[in-house]
């Protein structure tokens, strides 16, 4: 009992931070229309959306409604089946989701602990990446005894 109430009590904490903000409120749905389309890999249909969360393909493209004015999210028809609707990520559903996956983190969903272990991966990281750097940095090659007198004696030339 203990452990839902702290999990209700962090959700409430982000939700009510994100109902202060001056953006958009999605309902349930909405959000985990967004959820689905920016966390799992595309293509992203709207009946294959339909069916991933046990709801109408109508309650998918009424939700999508909302979200393209939004400019959350964005609708095309496949070229190869006309038929299907893919659903497509923008960067203004990208910078939605990263601003409320901060409120979460403030809410408490990141312990400290748990912070610690993310920004010494991190570090691990950018210094594995630095060191890839320096090894793919090679030294321009010397250049051979007879090229370098081979350049004076032109320069004297001309």
């Amino acid at each position: 009992m203990a452990r839902n109430l702290k999990a209700l009590g962090l959700w409430r904490r982000a939700l009510v931070e994100s109902v202060r903000r001056d953006g958009p409120d999605l309902s349930a749905r909405q959000m985990a229309i967004m959820l689905q389309v920016y966390l799992t890999d595309p293509p992203h249909t709207v009946r294959g959306m339909a069916a991933t969360l046990n709801i109408s393909k109508p309650a998918v493209t009424r939700a999508l409604d909302r979200l393209s004015v939004l400019g959350f999210a964005k609708r095309k028809r496949d070229p190869d089946d006309k038929r299907n609707v893919l659903v497509q990520r923008t960067v203004k559903g990208s910078v939605f989701l990263c601003d409320f996956a901060e409120l979460v983190i403030d809410a408490g969903a990141v312990t400290p602990e748990d912070m610690a272990v993310v920004l010494e991966e991190e570090r691990i990281a950018a210094a594995a990446k630095a060191r890839l750097a320096a090894q793919l940095v090679t030294p321009a090659p010397e250049a051979a005894p007879e090229a370098v007198a081979d350049a004076a004696v032109a320069d004297a030339v001309a």
